[in-house]
């Protein structure tokens, strides 16, 4: 294979010298590289955003995403498709990964496996990827025969395909439907594409994953609504998801995520939507999981149920009417305070005038003051 006009494989000038320097030397020039990655990536996010559109079509229809490489590049694959499950509860086999030479080149490095575009073209076919997938074509080099055999095999069935690459052009690039390429020079180890190759295609799939389960609705704001909690540390972040997005306290959102079956979006809507687990396991149903859909929909839409309830403000330099309405909008509870406008008399003078509005509609209703 000829390796000529690879800048991946291209001797840095910036580094020709580092093993005549010390640590402190050494370490400074391979961060002042790896400092050139983000720009790098940066030149692509088009791509890197259209990639995300294919992804997030196929997988709403019920497709995978599958990642496909060899040494670094699939065992990056590998760490990302790996990720997706904990992280964002993925079912199982939405998000797989391919590494030349089988799960024994995760751990050791299988080189030879690489030059086997047979063996490339045969692991996609056993997987049967269709239409419905995307197949992620990982190589530094944009060479690697397994590679290319995979993506072809991809192609060839209909799948939608993307070339992960750090040279351009390249075969890979050419054969994708959709090239990604940031290109980050040579390395401060010749040919060594474990550091800014490596670091580049890490963080193109970061964005691959995490964008295309955001728009999935598998966050809510920037929260891992659908963590699955399967460790100590997992419980603790899902209990501090369920309070920052409510505003309970500690105890209180470890009881509702208890009651919700550890299920944080479920507990989410049944504390800010004031309802069930079961009904908001409903609407969650009804708004393919996406919490910020079944918050801001409207009542009729949602179905909202005997639980919702509202808060109506009017808040002046006079006076501070509220009123507490249910999901229909029937009026259930009044409240009166003084005025409530800070402007005239301050932030916390206001925010006292509006909680005690608040707590006389709520009175007025017969209700305990909760969320809503």
């Amino acid at each position: 294979m000829d390796e000529q006009g690879w800048v991946t494989e291209e001797v840095n000038p910036a580094t020709a010298a580092i093993d005549t320097l010390s640590a402190r030397q050494i370490v400074e020039l391979i961060n002042a590289e790896d400092a050139k990655v983000a720009p790098a990536v940066a030149r692509e996010l088009d791509a890197i955003a259209a990639a995300v559109e294919a992804i997030v079509e196929r997988l709403g229809r019920g497709g995978r995403l599958i990642y496909v490489g060899a040494g670094t590049s699939g065992r990056l694959g590998i760490l990302d498709a790996a990720e997706c499950p904990p992280t964002f509860n993925t079912p199982p086999g939405q998000v797989v990964a391919l590494i030349a030479g089988g799960p024994e080149a995760v751990t050791r490095a299988v080189e030879e496996a690489e030059d086997d575009e047979g063996r490339g073209r045969a692991d996609v076919a056993a997987l049967d990827a269709g239409p419905d997938d995307v197949v992620v074509g990982i190589s530094a080099s944009g060479h690697t025969p397994y590679v290319l055999g995979a993506l072809a095999e991809a192609r060839a069935r209909g799948a939608f395909t993307i070339a992960l690459t750090c040279n351009r052009p390249s075969p890979l690039g050419r054969m994708a439907d959709l090239e990604i390429a940031p290109v980050v020079g040579p390395e401060a180890i010749a040919g060594s594409t474990r550091m800014k190759a490596g670091t580049a295609q890490k963080m193109v799939l970061n964005m691959l994953s995490t964008a295309s389960m955001v728009l999935l609705g598998k966050t809510y704001g920037n929260l891992m609504v659908d963590v699955v909690a399967t460790n100590a540390k997992l419980r603790a972040r899902a209990v501090r998801i369920v309070a920052q997005a409510t505003g309970l306290g500690w105890e209180e959102a470890g009881a509702l995520l208890e009651r919700c079956g550890g299920e944080a979006r479920t507990a989410i809507v049944a504390s800010l939507a004031g309802v069930s687990p079961e009904e908001a396991r409903r609407r969650l149903a009804r708004t393919g999981g996406r919490v910020r859909q079944a918050l801001t929909s409207s009542p009729t839409q949602r179905g909202w149920g005997e639980g919702v309830r509202v808060l109506g403000i009017d808040g002046g330099g006079t006076k501070t009417t509220v009123l507490l309405a249910d999901g229909e909008g029937r009026i259930l509870g009044r409240g009166y305070a003084g005025p409530s406008n800070y402007h005239a008399i301050g932030l916390a003078a206001a925010g006292e005038a509006l909680l005690r509005g608040i707590r006389a509609a709520f009175a007025d209703a017969g209700e305990a003051p909760r969320p809503v």
